[in-house]
């Protein structure tokens, strides 16, 4: 039997948002965590601010890490599993980055050996200070830590993808070193499977690490083109998981849906439960997944200035933990086993085409087409598309091109 898909939650807490590491309180996060475990879900997702942990490259704070670890053992007391992100990195529009990296100390994040070393060391503590909890999932290296490396952020550190490899390759190795046997992966935002550009490529996300990770947001274009009820817009994660297949090479790796939301005003707070539901239930029916996180547990206060006016009202519980609709619709998820997609769509390998697969783009499309006619489409590479023991693993009996799904100027589909 496969594994059980678990269903949880990105803690954001009730009070202080992430700053509450400054101001650690204890009480504050056992209700919170109580809030989240009424819910029924099994498991959170912590970001500890980069910043405040490792303020210089050479000081890790042991009094942070310890708070870190109260956390998880918080969470284990509610029956709370828990991963942790290290790199924050970047969080609802905020960048946090230690000064060690910026400015006058300006180095590059990807490449510079002193900040490599300082970040696998960091990670390595975090991860080891762990390693013994039984509700310790793993590390995950840093949140869409590939915004920093390419536009559209205003002062990029580009890399190279080879860069970007050799950089996620030696910082999961120090997760391992931390936590051996511990499921330790990284998190791209969909740049790295929509921007012809982006260092990092899908493959990274598909082939390092133990689990895919995919954040999805309807805010990439998706709902503003199509709507918020529709196709589209309620498949879009599903749509991510299959997408991300193509470039796995184990035809059964799992995928993450570790980021997803209902983003206001694109999707009201009246219609959040139902566009929850339509998603949840979509991504369900992806074999293989291992999980979805929701983004996120409790509302952000409005008392904190300067966020985007989406973000102060995305979680499942407001900001005094009461639960809100879209929470119960999360709390009654099934999970089930899902059967093969046996239909695929090719999509190119070339990394610089992967425009093609962002809203507009021919993939794009394509899938959507033939989801919208109830099919349940899956993807693979075109230089993968003849093998038939990779399709036959992963139980694909029938694949097609884009230019075969979508209809030509003159009506009708190509054949």
């Amino acid at each position: 039997m496969p594994p059980a898909v678990r269903l949880g939650v990105n803690y954001t807490p009730s009070e202080g948002w992430f700053h509450h590491w400054l101001d650690f309180d204890p009480d504050s996060v056992r209700a919170d965590l109580d809030s989240i475990a009424a819910l029924g879900l099994d498991h959170i997702r912590v970001f500890p601010l980069w910043p405040y942990f490792q303020p210089n490259r050479s000081v890790i704070r042991p009094r942070a890490v310890e708070q870190l670890v109260a956390l998880a053992d918080a969470a284990a007391e509610r029956g709370l599993d828990v991963n942790v992100d290290g790199l924050q990195g970047h969080l609802s529009s905020f960048d946090f980055l230690p000064a060690w990296t910026r400015t006058w100390h300006r180095r590059n994040l990807f490449t510079d050996p002193q900040v490599v070393e300082g970040e696998a060391a960091y990670l390595r503590t975090l991860a080891a200070a762990l390693a013994d909890r039984p509700n310790f999932i793993g590390m995950t290296i840093g949140n869409e830590v590939n915004q920093f490396a390419a536009g559209p952020h205003p002062d990029p550190d580009r890399v190279s993808a080879a860069d970007a490899e050799q950089w996620l390759v030696r910082l999961l190795a120090a997760c391992a070193e931390g936590a051996p046997g511990g499921l330790h992966l990284h998190a791209s935002y969909d740049a790295a499977w929509y921007q012809d550009d982006q260092p990092f490529t899908p493959a990274h996300s598909a082939c390092l690490g133990d689990v895919t990770a995919v954040h999805s947001w309807v805010f990439d274009g998706t709902a503003q083109r199509h709507g918020r009820t529709a196709v589209q817009t309620e498949q879009h994660a599903a749509y991510l998981v299959e997408l991300s297949k193509a470039w796995a090479e184990d035809p059964h790796r799992p995928v993450w849906l570790q980021e997803v939301g209902a983003p206001a005003p694109l999707i009201p707070a009246e219609h959040a439960a139902a566009f929850a539901e339509a998603t949840v239930t979509a991504v369900l029916d992806c074999p293989d997944l291992w999980g979805i996180t929701w983004w996120c547990s409790h509302d952000v206060s409005r008392s904190l200035a300067d966020f985007p006016e989406l973000e102060y009202g995305l979680g499942l519980l407001t900001n005094d933990r009461k639960p809100k609709d879209i929470a119960h619709v999360l709390a009654a998820a099934e999970p089930a086993a899902a059967r093969p997609r046996g239909t695929a769509l090719v999509v190119p390998a070339d990394p610089a085409l992967r425009s093609h697969n962002a809203p507009g783009g021919p993939v794009f499309d394509a899938w959507f087409r033939l989801a919208a006619d109830g099919a349940r489409p899956t993807t693979v590479l075109d230089t993968r598309a003849a093998d038939r023991d990779h399709l036959t693993a992963r139980g694909i009996t029938e694949v097609v091109t884009p230019e075969q799904v979508l209809p030509t100027p003159q009506g009708g589909t190509r054949s």
